[in-house]
């Protein structure tokens, strides 16, 4: 398949965004225009309003409601797409786009079950397209200088890992009614799994505990809006994080170890830089990293493996590495015991330096009209 050039300024991989939230318009579409090796050439939705007006200010000529998306894959016109759509139509649109050979990057969670994102996975691994999930987080500075630390001893031995993530949703936004999988435990808590995941370099082995509450002032259907999770990692090491969708935004993590420990607050999010305040025994640093585009590095990383046929590093099974883990926390809930969690092996990690390569020193998009964050 032939990539499309534009401006000479070289090969560019055609897009097709699907799903055409606010994540997609504050975040990834703008981000663009800062990858030098990626290009829009197909928006999907079922809003006619959001393809019109999204296709005027981005230039596009090729709009589809989500029941032509087939034959978009058969067009031409695009080399990837980039998904999303709710959490539950990921696969929807994900396995028939590599199955026709178009690649896929994915939001996260990969999927609503570890079922349905092996479903994914075997679909690429089938076609060879490829499919990556999208953890932007994986290509900013301040995550990644402190995977470096922790890897070269600064902080000693992990012990153990705290996390607070919370957002007053809106009522009406469409995650406060379309159940658990639109909740805070699919929503947010993928952030700080996948956290610990990378901070301690291997896989949580059991969920200890899981509490979910419900306030009824949050307005939000018939899920915990609350819930509080602690994860024994390997070698009797502790993780815990609790998500909300009913406290004022907060998002910040601790990992300590038996040397010092880092707390990065904000550690998620994507509009500013993110900061860190270290101790290594009595020594104490502050450092605020530059803000970067995170979606456009993100992107830029998944169409240069595009075009030179390299792996990726969030792929899908760092996907389904997560689901797993969220599964054994619903079990949890229900069944107020410990829950072992099914091991996914992972033969790699991020890779600092080559990520750190991908990085675009760019001031964050402008929000977009929302408070928190939607789908299509």
């Amino acid at each position: 398949m032939s990539l499309a050039s534009a401006f000479g300024f070289g090969p560019r991989v055609r897009y097709a965004i699907v799903g055409l939230g606010d994540i997609a318009q504050e975040a990834l579409m703008p981000g663009v225009s800062h990858t030098g090796n990626s290009t829009i050439t197909a928006l999907v939705s079922d809003d006619p309003e959001k393809l019109r007006a999204l296709g005027e200010r981005y230039g596009v000529e090729h709009l589809y409601p989500y029941e032509r998306f087939g034959e978009l894959l058969a067009s031409g016109e695009i080399d990837a797409v980039y998904i999303a759509t709710p959490n539950w139509r990921h696969a929807e649109f994900a396995i028939p786009a590599l199955k026709a050979g178009i690649h896929v990057l994915c939001e996260k969670p990969l999927e609503i079950s570890a079922a349905k994102c092996r479903e994914i996975i075997a679909a690429s691994e089938t076609s060879g397209a490829k499919l990556m999930t999208a953890y932007r987080l994986h290509f900013e500075p301040a995550t990644l200088d402190a995977i470096r630390r922790i890897r070269d001893g600064e902080l000693g031995e992990l012990i153990a890992f705290s996390s607070c993530f919370a957002q007053m949703v809106d009522p009406a936004n469409h995650r406060a009614t379309s159940g658990i999988e639109a909740g805070p435990l699919f929503d947010m808590a993928p952030y700080p799994i996948n956290a610990i995941r990378y901070l301690f370099g291997a896989e949580p082995v059991e969920v200890v505990s899981a509490i979910g509450t419900r306030h009824p002032a949050a307005g939000v259907g018939d899920f915990d809006d609350t819930v509080a999770v602690t994860l024994r990692m390997p070698g009797d090491r502790f993780a815990q994080f609790t998500v909300s969708y009913f406290a004022n935004d907060i998002d910040t993590l601790v990992v300590a170890g038996t040397k010092g420990s880092i707390q990065m607050s904000p550690c998620y999010g994507f509009q500013n830089g993110l900061e860190q305040r270290r101790q290594v025994g009595s020594d104490k640093a502050h450092e605020a990293f530059r803000a970067t585009d995170q979606f456009g590095g993100e992107l830029r990383y998944f169409s240069d493996a595009i075009l030179n046929d390299t792996s990726v590093e969030p792929d899908g099974e760092e996907g389904l590495a997560d689901l797993v883990v969220i599964e054994a926390i619903v079990e949890a809930l229900t069944t107020k015991g410990r829950v072992a969690i099914e091991r996914v092996e992972r033969a790699r990690r991020i890779d600092p330096t080559a990520q750190e390569q991908k990085l675009r020193p760019v001031s964050a998009p402008e929000p977009v009209n929302a408070s928190s964050p939607s789908r299509d």
